[in-house]
Parts: C-alpha cells; structure tokens; sequence
C-alpha cells in the first residue's frame, strides 16, 4: 500500500518571512522524518507529499495514493486544517484523521463550545467578539481568559491572558484583533487543574488512550499552558501521568462524549480543564494533534501507557482503513 504524507514544514515557512509564532503549529523535518519511518516500519510505501499547492500539483499531474496521511495545519483562515481533507475528498482518496467539516468546526473553538455544551458537556461561559465595541455587552464574571478564536499551540496566549479588569480585558482584546486578524474567544476563566487526553478510533469503538495533567509550576499566577511554555515544554511544564480516582471518571467520559458528539476520526486530543469547584470542563479538542515523538502531547500520551510511537501511527492509519472501507 502506497501512503502520502501531507504537511506543513516550519522551515519551509521560515524561508518566506514568517515569525516563529506564525508558523508555531507547523512540523520540523525531524517529525516528518518520524512518521515516515513508522509508516515505513509496518510495512507500507511512503510518498512525502508537503502542503497543500504541492498536493494540488500533483492531483492535476494524475497521482494517486491508496492513503493520505495528513497532518497539514494550512496558513490561514478558520478553514485552514479543511484545505487538504477537501481536495482529497473531491479525489476520492481516502486520508486520516477527520473530514473537512470537522476540521473546520473544531478549529473555530467558539463553535465546537457551543457543540458541545447543546451535548449537555460542560465548559466555561464565554462571549466572541469581532470588533473592540462589543466589549460593552459583555457580561462574563473576571477573571476572565482571551485569546484567538481560531488557532492553535497556544498563539496569542500569554501572562497576560488572564483578565481581571475592563481596562486589562480592552487592552488584551485590542492587541488580538490586530494581531492574528480574526475573532477573539472570551471566557469566564477556569483557575482548576488542566488535562490533556488522548483518544483514538471512531463512534462507538472510540477509546481513551490515556490522560496526562500539565503542570506549568513557572507561571504561579496563573498555571496555563501558553505559546511560550508549549515551545519550552522541555524547562516550563510538568507533564504527570493521570491514572486513578472518580476525577479520572469524570475527565475520561467528557473527554470521549466531546469526541463523539463533534465526530472526530481516528485520533483527537481533548484538552480539559477544571474549574474551582474541581468539575472538569471542556477547553477545546484538537481533530489534528501534533506528531513529534517526544515533544507533542499525543505521542507522550501513547509512551506513558506503554504504546510505542510505531503503535501509535498504527492504530492511526488501521483506524482510518477502518472507516474507509
């Protein structure tokens, strides 16, 4: 079986002029690299295909894959994760991981929030706004939590994310609009302890594979998981294997319940925190987590339940044939 890979290289990027925060959610060669050899490893033929206009060219050229697998994030827009499910879809080519629909309604967290709360899932009040004016009808209790609407690996997160103040929330609000150019997501912030948690397969037959807690001991203030504690992670974060007790419960049934009601495929990561009472709630999901070995999350939920990275991309890629068959 022949297998494409599709995605988007930070360097690649960097050449352009991109910043690093622009490119953030973005693969280094090294994680490319990585998939390749455990694809390799279970038997297939791999192809690197690269990012979406390289996928276009060669779809117009005539080349086909048995299957893709796609972990290409895209530049820009709320769409931008649906870009590459798309064109295959219109090419009848099976890929992993969920379809464009989905992409597109869990890269927006506002609307998978509102999805999942008509799912009867808890998650923390919030408000979007789309201009500095709206700011006026806003009737969340502070502190409050803002950032963009529609990104990802914590951009536009920061010390300063957490609000106390209508002077603070202005301030915060006015910098992300100008900054990312879109929406911005305001909270009612949710000062408990965070979880990520991986699951994996599809509807019914779908699992969690594991919970981790994210500890960031550096930012007593506030404990959250920002852009820069995510590219340090190595120095800033605690990462704390989570295994026990009715809280475990608890995270494991929303974790699974937000995966199925937003319909996500093969692999997601539900990141879950608590608010001060200890009852979980839902953040957000990732319908397309990242892949490097040892530094994204997925992959370190797999290594702490005994899962080997080749095992990993496995159960990824059965999951899809799964499906596609």
């Amino acid at each position: 079986m022949r297998v494409g890979l599709t995605y988007d290289l930070r360097s690649d990027y960097l050449a352009q002029g991109y910043k690093d925060e622009d490119v953030a959610e973005f693969d280094s060669e090294e994680t490319i690299t990585a998939i390749g050899g455990a694809i390799q490893s279970l038997g297939y033929e791999t192809d690197s295909i690269g990012n979406a206009g390289s996928l276009c060219s060669r779809l117009v050229a005539g080349e086909r894959w048995d299957l893709v697998f796609n972990i290409a994030e895209g530049l820009s827009g709320r769409w931008r994760e649906s870009q590459i499910p798309s064109l295959l879809e219109m090419f009848k080519i099976g890929y992993t991981f969920s379809d464009p629909l989905v992409c597109a309604i869990t890269l927006d967290k506002s609307f998978a929030k509102r999805l999942v709360r008509d799912f009867g899932i808890p998650t923390a009040k919030f408000k979007v706004i789309d201009d500095i004016q709206e700011l006026r009808h806003i009737s969340l209790e502070y502190p409050l939590f803002a950032k963009p609407v529609a990104e990802g690996t914590g951009k536009g997160i920061n010390h300063n994310s957490v609000i106390e103040s209508d002077a603070q929330l202005m301030e915060v609000c006015e910098y992300l609009l100008a900054r990312f150019a879109q929406p911005v997501l305001i909270e009612e912030f949710l000062s408990g302890r965070e979880f990520t948690v991986g699951v994996l397969g599809n509807g019914d037959q779908a699992y969690v594979l594991g919970i981790m807690e994210i500890q960031v001991p550096q930012d007593s203030k506030t404990n959250i998981y920002s852009y820069n504690a995510k590219e340090q992670c190595e120095k800033l974060v605690n990462y704390v294997p989570y295994r026990k007790g009715s809280l475990y419960r608890q995270i494991e049934q929303l974790a699974l319940k937000s995966y199925r009601a937003l319909q996500c495929s093969d692999a997601a990561r539900v990141d879950i925190r608590c608010d001060n009472k200890g009852i979980p709630c839902f953040l957000e999901i990732n319908s397309l987590p990242g892949l490097h070995p040892t530094h994204s999350d997925l992959p370190m939920i797999a290594t702490q339940e005994g899962m080997s990275y080749s095992e990993l991309i496995g159960e990824i890629i059965k999951s899809a044939l799964s499906r596609l068959k």
